[in-house]
């Protein structure tokens, strides 16, 4: 064909075509979902902000079966258990403000929202803004009631604190594996008479009986508190360190994990501080010599098809990030982990990775 004709024959078919003619039949299932009429789309600046533009549904959480979801976006505002800077209780409110997530991953070739039953539901309800421990009680309860109703939990924080009262519920009947995405394994023991603190939520989980050591892979851990993680060896976690990852390592790394968790259930937690302060600087624990954007993304889609029971982004405190991209970054994380709860559709199987 000569470029008149190939000229031609895309006049032909897109010359008087609108933006919301979409002609791939992948594609066009996607844009279906975005559009009203012909060529309208939801303004992103426009409306209530929502976790990745989800719908509302902040009543949800009043009915026995949380609406019939499969799947619920929580916020977790709470930072009681922190160690250093705190800020982290306004990471969920922060990640509702960022607009142009998604809907798409094209990688997994998967658009989430349109795929499965899925809402914010807000934040879990607590009774004091001041108790540490009535606040994990408050978590546990919370999870518990939306576990039963067969519903999965995407949650943001908040500190990390609240995955181990998070996985009391999700490991409740069978302790789940894990994919731990941190700076830090935050397998420490209590400090200052505080038994839930940021530094040590994956012990309690294993002490607990909810959480699988031998199924939980730990990557890009780096800094100076590597002696407090003794319990993450003792137990029998895999501990990846940050130095390990590179362009060229992460699909071994991506294949060391689908191996660690195998094909149980298995929980996501990715703490922000794992990427490097230079990109995601709005955390409170930040760490030098971190993950770029880009690995974690490639390192979570090499996960696709996995059994995903839950996932949680943790640690964003917004106030020390003036440009936004430390929401921006963990916004487009908590998409991903959503895609991968969804599940691959079958043609995104020879993909991703």
């Amino acid at each position: 064909m000569n470029d008149k004709d190939h000229l031609d024959a895309l006049r032909k078919k897109y010359g008087s075509a609108s933006g919301g003619d979409i002609f791939d039949p992948h594609f066009r299932s996607v844009a279906q979902a975005q559009f009203t009429g012909s060529d309208r789309r939801k303004w992103p600046f426009a409306g209530i902000p929502t976790l990745l533009d989800a719908p509302c549904m902040p009543d949800a959480a009043t009915l026995e079966d949380f609406g019939g979801l499969d799947i619920a976006l929580i916020g977790v505002p709470m930072d009681l258990g922190v160690t250093n800077r705190n800020g982290s209780r306004f990471g969920p409110r922060a990640l509702r403000t960022i607009e142009r997530v998604g809907p798409y991953d094209h990688v997994l070739r998967c658009a989430p929202l349109s795929r499965a039953r899925i809402a914010d539901i807000g934040d879990v309800p607590m009774q004091s803004r001041y108790d540490l421990a009535l606040c994990h009680a408050d978590i546990e309860a919370f999870y518990k009631r939306l576990v039963k109703a067969g519903v999965r939990p995407l949650s943001v924080g908040g500190d990390h604190s609240i995955s181990s009262s998070i996985l009391k519920a999700v490991g409740e009947h069978q302790p789940v594996g894990m994919i731990h995405i941190d700076a830090h394994c935050d397998t420490a023991g209590p400090y200052e008479g505080a038994k839930f603190q940021h530094g040590g939520p994956f012990r309690l989980a294993v002490l607990d009986g909810v959480l699988d050591p031998r199924r939980t892979i730990q990557i890009g851990i780096r800094g100076g508190a590597e002696y407090l993680w003794e319990f993450s060896y003792e137990s029998g976690m895999t501990v990846i360190h940050a130095e390990e990852i590179g362009e060229a390592s992460l699909p071994a790394i991506i294949a060391r994990a689908r191996d660690v968790v195998g094909n149980g259930p298995t929980y996501i937690s990715f703490d922000i501080d794992s990427v490097d302060p230079g990109f995601a600087p709005g955390t409170g624990t930040p760490e030098v010599g971190g993950l770029q954007p880009r690995e974690v993304l490639q390192l979570l889609r090499g996960l696709h098809g996995l059994n995903i029971v839950g996932g949680d982004v943790v640690e964003v405190a917004p106030q020390y990030d003036s440009t936004t991209n430390t929401a921006h970054i963990a916004a487009q994380v908590l998409h991903t982990i959503l895609c991968l709860m969804v599940g691959p559709e079958p043609s995104a199987e020879s993909t991703a990775g």
